[in-house]
């Protein structure tokens, strides 16, 4: 059985309670890799790079596409962060990430779909993207990025010089 329904003033039906599988939802604790996976975008979004950093092994990779002046393979904690901060520089802080999931699969990979949106000068990029990420130990190894439209990617971020 669902949720109870009870006709609102308009004759539509409304939830009164909830169903049983928001029930179920409520009462089970988060993967703990999807909570990492969100804790690194809410420290990301707010500029925390020390706890972004704290996230990652050492020797993480981030592999991010294309040809722009941050695309590649950033081998090391301090070049992953050293980029993030690149791309903090070019738009000036003007640059958001909203999470929409992270899905798992119980075997230390996560992916996490998200919206990107950002401001450079003149232009602006708005952006589905996702990150799959590779766990290990409750720390992240791995990052490999995807995006909608590598060739826009590209023209929003400019040639790697």
């Amino acid at each position: 059985m669902g949720a109870r329904v009870a006709g609102d003033w308009r004759g539509r039906a409304s939830r009164t309670q909830p169903d049983a599988y928001e029930r179920g939802r409520a009462a089970m604790a988060e993967h703990p890799d999807i909570a990492l996976v969100r804790r690194g975008f809410e420290a990301w979004t707010s500029g925390d790079m020390e706890t972004v950093g704290s996230l990652m092994t050492a020797d993480c990779t981030h592999h991010s596409p294309g040809s722009s002046q941050i695309s590649g393979h950033f081998k090391g904690r301090d070049n992953i962060i050293a980029m993030y901060g690149k791309m903090f520089e070019l738009t000036g802080g003007k640059m958001r990430v909203e999470l929409d999931s992270v899905s798992v699969d119980g075997r230390g990979h996560a992916v996490a779909a998200n919206k990107f949106y950002a401001e450079r000068g003149d232009r602006g990029i708005e952006m589905k993207g996702a990150l799959i990420f590779t766990i290990m130990g409750g720390k992240i190894t791995d990052i490999d990025e995807c995006v909608e439209d590598i060739e826009q990617s590209d023209a929003f971020w400019g040639q790697a010089g």
